[in-house]
């Protein structure tokens, strides 16, 4: 135990042990924009974020999946959400890779917003009649900046 928390009030071991319940039932999400929205992937999942990169075209592929980039020596295919969520392309993106369970994936998103901690709670299902294959949830944002649609990283890769 630190010096500060032997001597330590009361009050302030509670508040310590509050802090840490929080950050026990919050989940980190780093929170990128597509056509103005709000969307968050969960941080374990995100491996690097590349701007200026080339896409190496695929013929025959869905028209959502862009191409390959070669990242050092990993070839990632590269998926554009916006398309894949019935929006236009865009030209200038960034890149957004993720590892989900073994399997590397490129998103083209618009712009990164924030990296943020969520309280689990707050996270609201999406209801049957309102929900999209690859949105598991949604929530409020705790900084007040608007609401974050929460983007399922599993069904992103299984439906590619």
């Amino acid at each position: 135990m630190s010096e500060e928390m032997m001597f330590a009030t009361e009050s302030q071991i509670d508040e310590f042990n509050n802090q840490t319940e929080d950050v026990i039932n919050a989940q980190k999400f780093l929170i990128f924009k597509t056509d103005g929205l709000k969307m968050g992937v969960d941080a374990e999942f995100v491996v690097e974020i590349l701007t200026d990169q080339t896409v190496t075209f695929l013929p025959m592929m869905p028209e959502f999946v862009r191409g390959i980039i070669n990242m050092r020596g990993q070839l990632v295919p590269i998926m554009d959400i916006r398309i894949r969520l019935g929006k236009p392309p865009k030209d200038d993106c960034i890149i957004l890779v993720l590892n989900v369970e073994g399997t590397f994936l490129g998103l083209l998103v618009d712009d990164m917003d924030q990296m943020l901690d969520i309280p689990k709670d707050s996270i609201l299902p999406m209801s049957a009649q309102n929900a999209h294959e690859l949105v598991s949830g949604m929530c409020s944002l705790p900084d007040g900046s608007g609401t974050m649609m929460v983007l399922d990283c599993v069904q992103l890769v299984t439906h590619v």
